[in-house]
């Protein structure tokens, strides 16, 4: 009879489960999905970095643009972390940890003017976007639909993002 109390093997940092795909494929799900939530982490505080210290004349429109599309990445950090807790992974979550994984580029800290802020949050968005295509890519070549389609919805998401987001920047033609 199996304890039922979750047990760790420290070989793998994975939790015993009964998922059924193989401890491999879950292994290397969980690598990729914890290097896609360290991206999210990040791009969800640079997105209130902009929130925070946007200025200008399109300030409000532009400080509530932000704070949404910081919400819309808080949903996609905690989906994400779910599905490597449900692997039986470990979700590495912590600020230090989204720091030396993540893939974006440093915000710039001394911006203030609004379109200096959709420049560089545009520049966040798709980084993430590219990640979470490559990701969807990833997931298929492991056979889990399931992850793919998670990340197909994020990536839905990141391309709305980004379309309201370089919306203020791109003229009339």
């Amino acid at each position: 009879m199996r304890k039922t109390e979750a047990i760790i093997d420290e070989a793998t940092d994975m939790y015993t489960t009964e998922n059924d795909i193989s401890l491999d494929r879950r292994m290397n799900l969980n690598r990729l999905l914890n290097q896609r939530l360290a991206s999210a982490i990040d791009l969800q505080m640079q997105m209130k970095q902009a929130h925070w210290n946007v200025k200008g004349p399109n300030f409000i429109a532009l400080h509530e643009l932000f704070d949404k599309a910081h919400e819309e990445v808080e949903s996609y950090v905690d989906t994400i972390a779910e599905r490597i807790v449900q692997f039986g992974g470990i979700a590495q979550g912590t600020v230090r940890c989204s720091a030396a994984s993540t893939e974006l580029a440093d915000y710039p800290a001394a911006i203030s003017e609004g379109s200096s802020h959709v420049e560089a949050v545009a520049r966040a968005l798709s980084t993430f976007g590219s990640e979470v295509r490559n990701m969807i890519g990833e997931a298929s070549a492991l056979d889990d639909a399931g992850t793919a389609d998670i990340f197909t919805e994020i990536s839905r998401g990141i391309d709305k993002m980004l379309w309201f987001v370089e919306a203020h920047s791109q003229a009339a033609k």
